[in-house]
């Protein structure tokens, strides 16, 4: 009699989860025009009237934790691919889900970047003429070419990194009794929430000190970062060993709230005072930071969104679209309401709910339905969020094969 463990069947509460990360894309790059902080080449658009602290609060609190999330559950999701439906066809997903929609919409999407932060930049500096000079700028062709990957560059290291992933995973296939030793050590660490902190903390601040930085920034160059890959490659596998203890995802109930809002306090502290805090402390405090989030976080979606909600699949199933397309649109708008004499709270909003709406609203009429949803999602669905099915959450189950 064999015992074989049986397939994962859909995680509601890591679909939401990986969702909302992404569309909180749209929240950081519909606040930081209005920050007072300089972005650089990253963001080179500042609105010239209004601008506020608060709203590089928001930026940064995000960033603290957003993609480190989005690549720990990304991993997972990887590791289940490459265990249960099969390393080739893992890879083929992945090629499909990731590495082409990546090389399209960069290419299709960089031309509307290239005008909407063009455009915005003539009207911030006072420029009468900003359209014509932007499409002036188009006379030169070699603008159509895509110089950077910009707001795709998760989709870039993901594919690095899952191809990485897969090198390691078929290396430890042939090292059962390190893979074992690996999982059973790991789902020890989690039961016990303060060790698993320390734990995990102490490998995010090796990988900061191999990096020599305390901050990763973001990188959009086509040339591989380094620090870019090793710190999303070091969540992504941590997600990755995290599928082999998928039974204990409810322990990251335990205490979720409250590491949450240890991480929110660390976080706080962090921001106001990192310009008189040592290198090694940055590094303590965002290494320990960063795992109160991820536990306190995803804990809250495994015990608020686990129960299947037509609602919540339907923002999930957008989600991808919604964030691929969002730029545009949150570079172009601030140039129509740069002389509001409103607060940047309030232009921060306008721009968010703006490109939301435009963007919900072309995913139900121009994607869900059609071949660009299945592009994007595997297959297309009906525009009725009705006739989204429930399927069952996960359960910790074995099949006898006699």
């Amino acid at each position: 009699m064999k015992i074989t463990p049986s397939k994962t069947e859909r995680i509601h509460s890591l679909d939401s989860l990986r969702a909302i990360m992404m569309l909180l894309g749209l929240v950081i790059h519909s606040a930081i025009t209005y920050g007072v902080i300089d972005y650089g080449r990253v963001w080179s658009i500042k609105d010239p009237n209004v601008a506020h602290l608060s709203n590089d609060f928001i930026v940064s609190f995000i960033h603290a934790f957003r993609m480190q999330i989005f690549f720990v559950v990304a991993g997972f999701f990887g590791a289940m691919l490459f265990y249960e439906r099969k390393p080739l066809k893992m890879v083929k997903n992945r090629v499909e889900r990731i590495l082409y929609p990546f090389l399209v919409f960069v290419l299709f999407l960089w031309p509307t970047i290239v005008f909407a932060f063009s455009y915005t930049r003539f009207v911030f500096a006072g420029n009468t003429n900003a359209f014509n000079e932007t499409i002036g700028i188009f006379s030169n062709l070699l603008v159509l070419i895509p110089a950077s990957t910009f707001h795709l560059w998760f989709l870039y290291y993901l594919v690095l990194i899952t191809f990485a992933s897969v090198i390691l995973g078929f290396a430890f296939k042939k090292l059962p009794s390190v893979s074992n030793s690996i999982s059973k050590a790991f789902s020890v660490i989690l039961q016990k929430p303060l060790l698993r902190i320390v734990i995990l903390g102490s490998i995010t601040a090796i990988v900061y000190f191999i990096m020599g930085t305390p901050s990763v920034a973001t990188s959009n160059s086509f040339i591989p970062d380094f620090n870019t890959f090793i710190y999303y490659f070091a969540f992504y596998i941590i997600g990755w060993v995290l599928f082999k203890s998928k039974h204990l995802l409810e322990s990251f109930m335990k205490y979720d709230w409250i590491n949450t809002a240890l991480a929110t306090i660390m976080f706080s502290i962090f921001f106001f005072m990192q310009g008189v805090i040592s290198y090694e402390l940055k590094i303590f405090f965002k290494s320990i930071m960063v795992w109160f989030f991820i536990f306190g976080i995803t804990g809250l979606f495994i015990r608020y969104t686990s129960n299947h909600s037509s609602r919540m699949r339907y923002i999930s199933d957008s989600s991808y679209w919604v964030y691929l397309v969002h730029l545009t649109f949150t570079a172009f708008i601030p140039a129509f309401i740069r002389d509001w004499p409103i607060p940047s709270t309030l232009k921060m909003l306008i721009v968010l709910l703006t490109t939301g709406v435009i963007c919900f609203v072309s995913y139900h009429y121009l994607v869900r339905a059609t071949f660009i949803g299945r592009f994007l999602n595997g297959r297309k669905y009906s525009r009725k969020i009705s006739d989204i099915k429930p399927t069952a959450p996960i359960k910790s189950q074995v099949v006898l094969d006699k």
